[in-house]
């Protein structure tokens, strides 16, 4: 069957991939959109749109009998499910096909098959896939441990833990079923023995119903954050050839155990010591498909529409690859806070283009990112002959980005491409666990010439400084002579002087100037600094002989200054006065709108708790945030409960510090996905 309209299951970046190759194939596209996303970039870009009633997910995006009658009512003849949400839900693909429309993926036996991890590994098993042994809970010893607890119906993090201790078990246990059974509606876990410096390396399938069945090369995926993936890559480095092929068998063995047809990918954990073992396998495209697609040439997406529609693969040999390519997930969180997902409007996303350069996102500037869904602003990805040009090209790219608004993780992407670890293909997904404070630290930028340069854009916008000038220039040969200044320059004006104030860090800057007759500015007590053009949108200073150029945008109160080789945002002071300020001490705020999904057990009004006890569960953007207790004491209020949606700043609870409390532990996890 030839497809002629496809309605795409999903949302934001991936959808809008999806779109690009539609287009390209004459493939009419029909998206389908939240309340939430009802000016999403997916919307806009799509031919036609069809409305999901609500703003949750579980409202929307996964309700399958709503999307099918969306497909219907839109007249598409196919369905692709991108990734997430119902993408490997065997009841809604068979929903799909029952309905007469064609399913861009794999059989519903093999999704069923590889949905449950547990089934699957004794599957696996039976194919001669290497395997990690399941370790028993009920029977585990000290020589069993480190344990990793796996959730055995979903991935992404949500109810995976790692357990070091015994006695610690038990609780852990409890605490991955319920998340388990919250995420994915089914609280069965597994463990297994957990692999210390493992590395998560990948292998790309492609089958098609002709007995054709790719292995398209190897991915590392070990950098990771909550068990979830920031930084990918292909080929995996540092394999050697013995291993790459055995990874490439396995992955098509895996593949031909469910008679697997279209995108798959089969995941492992590689030893320190090189000893593959099967994790799970993903019955759909990846996040990460788009470094695979540059070092083969392919489209993954068209591959899977012409096995959709009954052709077989081109070959029955991929093609042969060309260079290295990485991908790095931007997203909108604060890496140095516990990964806190950020939302607001999206200002400016403005990604360098060029040759090897890709960028696959779902926002334009001017998007609000919301609360309701993934966090991930865009992808963007390099190609080059070799991995360290791709890695070079993918750090400056991102260095170079203009990126306002909420805060990201493009600081920490951007120093983690450059850290020596990194470079030098010493890779495992313990990087992270061991580099985070490293890689959130101060950077080695120069904020208050930063926030000369906010200044000397502002006192240009104004009309007495500017006086009909659009910039401050240098003087001409053979021209008028403008009017002269720098850092070392006397004037009769009195200085004037402008406050910032660093984010997110807080740092606050002064920075005194003068304005001249002329109407120009001229920093003041800034020695070897010389003006050289002064615009409202763009500054060039000359700093100990050496011209640098920043470009200043300004959103209210906010002001963004690109530099060559950082950027930054200040806030002009005074600004808004922190909530906290009008609460009474011990008071624990909401750190960002997000839905309340559960409580400390035991927890009321006039219990007493420790000093960073875990009493609250946010979950925002797809992830769940603890809120600690920040004193031991009594709780004397609580405000939150179970389903309560909150704002950011809202009071959740309040505790009273009481020295002389004895507190009363509650049973609760130690992390969250």
């Amino acid at each position: 069957m030839t497809i002629t309209t496809l309605l795409v299951a999903n949302r934001g970046e991936i959808a809008c991939r999806i779109f690009r190759t539609c287009r390209d194939l004459g493939i009419t596209t029909v998206a389908v959109y939240s309340d939430a996303d009802a000016d999403a970039l997916h919307v806009r870009e799509a031919d036609l749109a069809v409305r999901l009633p609500g703003a949750a997910p579980a409202d929307t995006y996964l309700r399958g009998d709503l999307v099918v009658a969306a497909a219907r009512a839109a007249g598409a003849d196919a369905v692709h499910p991108g990734y997430g949400f119902l993408s490997e839900n065997a009841a809604f693909a068979a929903a799909v096909q029952d309905a007469g429309l064609v399913w861009v993926g794999p059989p519903v036996k093999a999704i069923e098959l590889m949905a449950s991890k547990t089934r699957a590994k004794e599957l696996m098993a039976g194919a001669g896939v290497p395997l990690l042994a399941p370790v028993d809970p009920a029977t585990a010893g000290p020589g069993d441990l480190p344990l990793l607890l796996k959730a055995a119906a979903g991935g992404g993090g949500r109810g995976m833990r790692i357990v070091r201790e015994l006695d610690t078990l038990p609780g852990e246990l409890l605490a991955a079923a319920a998340e388990a059974a919250s995420a994915f509606g089914d609280g069965e876990v597994f463990a297994e023995p957990y692999v210390e410096r493992g590395r998560h390396v990948e292998v790309q399938v492609m089958a098609d119903a002709h007995d054709t069945v790719w292995a398209l090369g190897t991915r590392d995926c070990s950098l990771q954050r909550r068990h979830q993936k920031v930084i990918e890559e292909a080929p995996a480095p540092g394999l050697d050839d013995a291993l790459r092929t055995r990874l490439n068998e396995a992955a098509v063995a895996a593949a031909r155990a469910v008679d697997y047809r279209g995108a798959g990918t089969v995941e492992f954990l590689v030893s320190a010591e090189g000893r593959p073992y099967f994790l799970e396998m993903n019955t759909r495209l990846q996040v990460e498909h788009p470094v695979t697609e540059a070092v083969f040439g392919l489209d993954l997406v068209a591959l899977q529409l012409r096995v959709a529609e009954g052709e077989p693969l081109p070959a029955p040999e991929p093609p042969p690859t060309s260079g290295h390519a990485v991908e790095a997930r931007l997203y909108a969180e604060d890496p140095a806070r516990d990964w806190q997902p950020q939302t607001g409007a999206l200002l400016t996303l403005e990604v360098p283009e060029g040759p090897g350069l890709r960028l696959d996102t779902g926002y334009t500037g001017g998007d609000t990112i919301g609360v309701h869904y993934d966090p991930m602003i865009a992808k963007v990805i390099a190609h080059a002959p070799t991995r360290t040009e791709a890695v070079r090209l993918l750090a400056r790219a991102l260095e170079r980005a203009r990126i306002h608004g909420p805060v990201t993780n493009r600081d920490l992407l951007v120093r983690s491409l450059r850290h020596p670890d990194f470079a030098a293909a010493r890779l495992d997904t313990g990087f992270y666990d061991r580099h985070l404070a490293d890689l959130t630290a101060p950077g080695a930028g120069d904020p208050a010439t930063a926030a000369l340069a906010a200044t000397l854009a502002e006192a240009v916008r104004g009309p007495e400084a500017v006086r009909g000038a659009q910039a401050v220039r240098p003087t001409r040969p053979g021209g008028p002579a403008p009017a002269r200044f720098g850092a070392w320059r006397n004037v009769p004006s009195q200085p004037q002087r402008k406050r910032y104030r660093s984010e997110p860090d807080g740092t606050e800057h002064e920075v005194a100037y003068r304005t001249l007759r002329t109407g120009t500015p001229e920093p003041h007590e800034t020695p070897g600094t010389r003006v050289l053009t002064a615009t409202p949108d763009r500054v060039t200073l000359e700093i100990e002989g050496v011209t640098r150029h920043f470009a200043i945008t300004t959103h209210a109160d906010r002001v963004h200054v690109d530099a060559t080789d950082a950027s930054y945002t200040f806030t002009a002071l005074p600004r808004f006065t922190d909530p906290a300020t009008h609460t009474a001490p011990g008071s624990l705020l909401a750190p960002m709108p997000g839905t309340v999904v559960r409580l400390a057990e035991g927890l009321a009004a006039g219990v007493t708790v420790e000093a960073g006890q875990p009493l609250i569960w946010l979950e925002a953007m797809k992830m769940e945030h603890r809120i600690l207790a920040p004193a031991s004491g009594t709780l004397t209020a609580l405000h939150a409960a179970p389903g309560h949606q909150v704002e950011v700043g809202a009071l959740l609870a309040v505790v009273q510090e009481d020295p002389a409390a004895t507190p009363v532990p509650v049973p609760v996890p130690e992390e969250t996905a």
